[in-house]
């Protein structure tokens, strides 16, 4: 879990950077295209402001992935790069704190589900699986000139 001790916002800011593990996450991914394996890294400014704490910065966590169109396995990073979090430390809407901490992790998993490629792509144009037995299309016939030849010959009276 990725805490903020409250504390320590009462002076100053604080910067957070590292990696958080993939199973701390507990992002709970059910789709057999998608992989989380490796660490979610983050880069974030925590500031204290009233009633309230102000989180920004970035994330990033790289997905093992499998293209929905050719079945390709491929590598590629989820990324939030201006990523903002405002949590009320008061009122209806506020956030638990236990022990003086707040934890930010329940808030990034909620963002990066959010963000999760619905059909993971290898490459946008990807066309897809190779057939070996899929027929090429023939040079299209050339009837339709014949067609229009034989009606400009019929005679309507």
């Amino acid at each position: 879990m990725l805490k903020v001790n409250l504390r320590h916002l009462k002076e100053h800011g604080i910067r957070l950077k590292g990696e958080l593990p993939a199973p701390e996450l507990d992002l709970g991914v059910n789709d057999d295209l998608i992989r989380v394996e490796k660490p979610l890294r983050y880069d974030l400014q925590v500031e204290e402001l009233g009633d309230a704490v102000l989180v920004t910065g970035s994330l990033l966590l790289p997905l093992e992935c499998e293209c929905s169109r050719c079945l390709k396995k491929f590598t590629t990073g989820l990324e939030l790069p201006g990523w903002a979090l405002h949590l009320p430390l008061e009122g209806e809407d506020k956030v638990p704190i236990d022990n003086d901490c707040v934890d930010l992790t329940p808030f990034m998993r909620e963002d990066i589900l959010l963000d999760f490629p619905q059909h993971p792509l290898c490459r946008p144009d990807c066309a897809g699986l190779k057939s070996k037995t899929a027929r090429r299309p023939k040079a299209v016939e050339k009837t339709a000139p014949d067609v229009w030849a034989k009606l400009d010959k019929l005679k309507i009276k």
